[in-house]
């Protein structure tokens, strides 16, 4: 005989699930970000010198509050996504768990991002953006968290707590982009050893993480840079071919040199996601995923709508959900979701050694 009471509580919890919902399950402790603008949820807003800010419309007409948040989209970006996936709240940026409002309060063991808009490999990319946190330094801003946590926790239970995150690294397309329009980097390096040196020094910091107890780690390659629209105006609309080519030898030398290093530091378990092949696969077969336009940006100026930055003043395209790029650079809201859907639980096409859902439970 069934307990009527108990068949009530059941009817009440599955209608409150139904109405209200509960978020996934926590798969992970903590994510820590470190990249570029197709991650940064609002650092930029806290460096005064730079331009290069999210913080005005026509950004973030589709976030849950329709108001500019720092992403560099429409709505929110691969490092939201990403929190979803697993049932965590994006991490925060972490200069606002630094700034003078939340200074005495903060707490990093829920996950930090120290991704910052303009952002390179190298230090120095980001002169015509005039500031930003190149990676070195965001390693340098996770070492006085790393401080900061073990004084909170002690050194033996923040190792536990870090090994069991998700070290999250987006980044390079700042330099490739550098490279092409210096004439003194271009003078200094040939193509090859400029993309090389990329992928040895990306080494070089995932090396610090790792001493620091980051134990497993997403990495996600450049796209395919030379199509976004910014280079296409410089190229009758065309692919850059050569900005391409350059992205692809950058990602193939980052691979070989992950495999050494986990082979040279035990307990290294990483994914690699091949953004360039996604991209491409998304702008030769559009219609597949929902999408109409593949060369213009859905916020800007001119041809392409890539003459100008997304400002206020920008013409918007009508349906975002049918445009591949936002502005000159970067992807919407809805191309992000399928790249992170691709990270989480892509095949070997695009994730290598394996996924992200993999490398949780690895």
């Amino acid at each position: 005989m069934v307990n009527r009471g108990c068949s009530l509580l059941f009817i009440i919890i599955y209608a409150f699930i139904f109405c209200f919902g509960f978020s996934k399950p926590q798969m992970v402790p903590a994510v820590y970000v470190f990249g570029d603008s197709l991650v940064d949820v609002g650092n930029n807003n806290f460096l005064p010198l730079s331009i290069a800010k999210a913080n005005h419309p026509h950004y973030g007409i589709d976030f849950p509050t329709h108001k500019p948040t720092g992403r560099f989209s429409n709505g929110k970006n691969a490092a939201d996504f990403i929190g979803e996936k697993l049932g965590l709240a994006t991490s925060p940026p972490y200069l606002s768990l630094v700034s003078k409002a939340n200074k005495n309060n903060a707490s990093f063991m829920g996950g930090v991002s120290f991704a910052s808009a303009g952002a390179g490999i190298f230090d120095g990319t980001d002169e015509i953006y005039r500031q930003s946190v190149p990676l070195t330094k965001q390693v340098d801003q996770f070492s006085t968290v790393h401080e900061e946590m073990t004084k909170e926790v002690g050194a033996a239970a923040l190792q536990k707590h870090l090994s069991k995150s998700i070290f999250v690294v987006v980044i390079g397309s700042n330099d490739i982009f550098g490279y092409f329009q210096s004439s003194g980097l271009r003078k200094k390096n040939t193509p090859q050893q400029y993309v090389d040196s990329m992928a040895s020094s990306l080494i070089v910091q995932l090396q610090r993480l790792y001493d620091g107890g980051g134990r497993k780690f997403e990495i996600v390659g450049v796209g395919e840079v030379g199509c976004c629209p910014a280079l296409r105006l410089k190229n009758k609309t065309e692919c850059v071919v050569e900005a391409n080519y350059w992205a692809v030898k950058y990602n193939e030398g980052l691979q070989s040199m992950l495999k050494e290093w986990q082979l040279k530091n035990e307990g290294i378990v990483y994914s690699y996601f091949d953004t360039y092949a996604a991209i491409h696969h998304l702008v030769q077969a559009p219609a597949s995923y929902g999408f109409t336009e593949v060369k213009a940006a859905c916020c800007g100026l001119g041809e392409l709508n890539a003459r100008a930055p997304c400002l206020p003043l920008s013409n918007l395209c009508s349906n975002r959900q049918d445009h591949i790029f936002w502005d000159q650079f970067h992807p919407t809201e809805a191309a992000s979701r399928i790249f992170t859907d691709e990270i989480f639980d892509g095949s070997s096409g695009y994730t290598s050694p394996i996924n992200m859902r993999q490398l949780v439970t690895a």
